[in-house]
């Protein structure tokens, strides 16, 4: 099983970030790689506004790069029955070429491990040991063991002995014996009368109705198999139920296939069992082995809108980055060996996907054309924003013309619909779009968000300041800033909290003169400014 290349965005996903990560995995797709779109984190209003517009699912949400056993090939649990005779389990793993077997019940449940080594013991083992395990061994094993049928069916408790007609059978003891006899029909009678509880047989002989009559009377029973004595002797043993010699399932390890694999490792370092179950709510859904984990294959990534540790999935280490397409600063991804990085000076990933769909020559679907087209106005601001390009510009009048879409109608639209802070929680507001900066040794967080009406600020201000306060109390940092935004690229309104709030406010209230509204291109290298 191979797995997809997941192409994903940034935590706290935006618009751009979103429809980026689908965009490229059609283009991915349209290319023959298998790609899937991923994401970390929620959809904002606004990007799910959009993918309700154009009619497009979300991407699959991801908390983490790691591997999961649901996510390797495994091997198929090979099922026996508890009831279900040793010989049979024997025959099952030889025609499967496995040493494990899983005992289910009826519905499937898992109950329980019986491995080819269990099995290999009952035909090694002191008598003593197996006689106690063949003496409650249902006669119906016996028959389908030996490939053998009832001449008649008798009530007599076993005592797990096997006995064969020898010199000195008149001395032993006989009750509750199994007898294996040929056609001797003397021997019969006297093991039948000093009380044995089973005949066996062999060669398909059938006694005379005399010796059968004789063990109703005595309530032995008659068993005839086309085995000879050596084989019965041999085969006899293998009649012993699956759930006598099993290891309960309270005594193996098992695995949920929601498990990582590098748990999943170390848990197998403490054991010495060749093959484990994987479940899925007690059901077997496959059997894992240490080689199966030896040749996993890592989550392969095509990092969208980022390229830093901080903003991307968890765990990223682990896994392998094959490719970022990115308009942010270079920072600290790192990876083991050359890869495809694209990197511009450009309004939004989206206008590079636009690119790389005309690179390619690949025409895009009408629904991912809107998607790069909505992701572009939502990173620019429609085209309003600093970080807006000539590029940019271009690609815009390239989708207008090839598409028909029209860019400040779909603006209006979408800003009208989703740019608004009244009746938002907190929480969503300040975590909506948030990154982390480290300037001048100074961790720093700036938070923003897009309204139509920068006026609506007045009326949350004091109490937004508080609660921002108060995280910052769990999260502290030396400027916690939250940045609202016009969505038409008219300024924006800024509240600070933390050490350096009091610092940066003469600073702070310059930005809001000058109607900063990209944090990326005015805010962040204005602030950086101040604190050198």
């Amino acid at each position: 099983m191979s797995l997809p290349i997941y192409v994903i965005g940034h935590k706290h996903p935006d618009t751009d970030a979103i429809c980026s990560s689908l965009a490229l995995t059609a283009l991915k797709e349209a290319q023959g790689v298998h790609a899937v779109a991923g994401r970390i984190g929620h959809l904002s209003p606004e990007t799910a506004f959009i993918l309700d517009k154009v009619g497009v699912e979300p991407p699959l949400y991801m908390n983490t790069a790691k591997c999961a056993l649901s996510e390797i090939e495994i091997d198929e649990a090979v099922r026996v029955h508890p009831e279900d005779t040793i010989r049979s389990a024997w025959d099952v793993c030889l025609e499967h070429n496995v040493k494990t077997l899983y005992v289910v019940s009826d519905d499937d449940e898992y109950l329980g491990v019986c491995t080819i080594n269990d099995i290999s013991k009952i035909q090694m083992q002191d008598v003593s040991i197996t006689k106690d395990l063949l003496k409650d061994t249902p006669l119906t094993n016996i028959v389908r063991a030996l490939k053998g049928q009832f001449i008649y069916e008798g009530n007599l408790a076993r005592s797990g002995y096997v006995r064969i007609s020898d010199k000195r059978l008149n001395e032993r003891n006989l009750e509750g014996a199994i007898m294996v006899l040929d056609d001797h029909e003397d021997d019969m009678f006297k093991s039948i009368v000093r009380g044995c509880a089973v005949v066996v047989c062999t060669q398909n002989y059938r006694p005379s109705d005399y010796i059968i009559e004789i063990a109703k009377q005595k309530g032995a029973t008659l068993i005839q198999t086309p085995y000879n004595i050596m084989k019965v002797i041999q085969m006899i043993y293998r009649s012993i139920p699956v759930s006598f010699i099993m290891t309960p399932k309270e005594k193996i390890i098992s695995f949920s296939q929601s498990e990582f694999v590098e748990q999943v490792e170390s848990e197998m370092l403490k054991t010495r069992h060749s093959n484990y179950p994987v479940l899925f709510q007690n059901h077997l859904v496959g059997s894992v082995a240490r080689y199966h984990l030896l040749k996993s294959e890592k989550k392969k990534f095509i990092l969208v809108d980022h390229n830093e540790v901080k903003q991307s999935i968890d765990d990223i280490e682990t896994a392998e980055i094959v490719e970022i397409v990115d308009h942010h600063r270079i920072g600290d991804i790192e990876t083991s060996r050359p890869i495809s990085f694209r990197n511009m000076i450009i309004g939004s990933t989206c206008s590079i996907v636009t690119m790389m769909y005309r690179e390619a020559n690949i025409r895009m679907s009408d629904k991912v054309a809107l998607l790069c087209a909505y992701g572009m106005i939502s990173d620019t601001l429609n085209f309003h924003s600093p970080t807006t390009t000539p590029i940019d510009l271009d690609l815009k009048a390239y989708l207008e013309k090839e598409y028909g879409l029209h860019f400040d109608e779909m603006a209006i639209e979408l800003f009208e619909n989703t740019a608004t802070i009244k009746g938002k929680e907190f929480k969503n507001l300040l975590y909506n779009d948030t990154k982390e900066y480290i300037l001048s040794g100074h961790r720093i967080d700036i938070s923003q968000v897009f309204t139509y009406n920068l006026d609506d600020v007045d009326s949350i201000e004091e109490d937004f300041k508080a609660f921002m306060e108060q995280e910052n109390k769990k999260r502290h940092y030396d400027l916690l800033m939250m940045v609202f935004t016009n969505v038409e690229g008219n300024g924006s309104r800024f509240i600070c909290v933390g050490d350096l709030a009091h610092d940066v406010a003469p600073a702070v209230a310059r930005f809001a003169d000058q109607q900063f509204v990209s944090r990326k291109k005015q805010i962040v290298p204005s602030l950086a400014q101040v604190l050198l």
